[in-house]
């Protein structure tokens, strides 16, 4: 069976991979959309103002 120091690594294994997937999927649901609406957002306002300076 396991010794203590295995278990030990084996419960910090399943900490980490945890915790990376969680991070995961906080990331492909909050930080990602925000990311790309952001940029869409911005790159629309600039396109604004290039037009709004091209009609001066």
């Amino acid at each position: 069976m396991f010794e203590f120091d295995q278990y030990l690594g084996f419960l910090a294994f399943l900490t980490i991979l945890t915790i990376g997937f969680w991070l995961l999927i906080f990331l492909a649901t909050f930080v990602i959309p925000y990311w790309i609406g952001g940029a869409l957002i911005e790159n629309f306002k600039l396109k604004r103002e290039a037009k709004r300076k091209e009609n001066e």
